[in-house]
């Protein structure tokens, strides 16, 4: 029988704590497809995340792992989840500018719209919705699922 009463810093703890830490975060990346599209990510392959101001963002920034999950939107007249990308590496060292690099992923089967999104029930208490001008905004898992069609 297993015993989950250990104590803190237990074998078993540790083994708890490294599991979560290790499970990938999902977040949505903004950005003005004039200024730099999804299909320029898709060219390069990879880019460095950066120059990021709002403090909120920054820390967001500053939380990604490699491996993280990530959805690309574009803002202006598109207003729309438009494709995938993954957090290769992170460099914190720079606490107001952190570098994360992400690689491509794919073009989205169904694009979202914004207002699709403040009509779902999924994103009622997401900054996305709450706080608009966030441009790194954590997306749940069922978030996540939705807006790259696999829920």
């Amino acid at each position: 029988m297993l015993d989950i009463s250990e104590t803190p810093g237990s074998s078993f703890s540790q083994l708890v704590l490294a599991l979560f830490l290790s499970m990938p975060n999902a977040y949505l990346l903004k950005t003005e497809p004039s200024t730099y599209s999804f299909a320029d990510l898709q060219k390069e392959g990879t880019t460095v995340w950066d120059g990021v101001s709002n403090p909120v963002a920054v820390k967001n920034l500053r939380g990604m792992n490699p491996g993280d999950k990530l959805v690309i939107y574009h803002t202006g007249d598109e207003k729309s989840v438009i494709g995938t990308a993954t957090v290769v590496s992170v460099d914190p060292s720079d606490a107001k500018n952190p570098r994360v690099t992400i690689k491509a992923g794919k073009a989205l089967a169904k694009n979202h719209t914004l207002a699709e999104l403040k009509a779902n029930s999924k994103f009622k208490e997401s900054p996305l919705v709450q706080q608009s001008r966030l441009s790194v905004v954590p997306l749940t898992d069922v978030q996540f699922a939705f807006l790259t069609g696999r829920d």
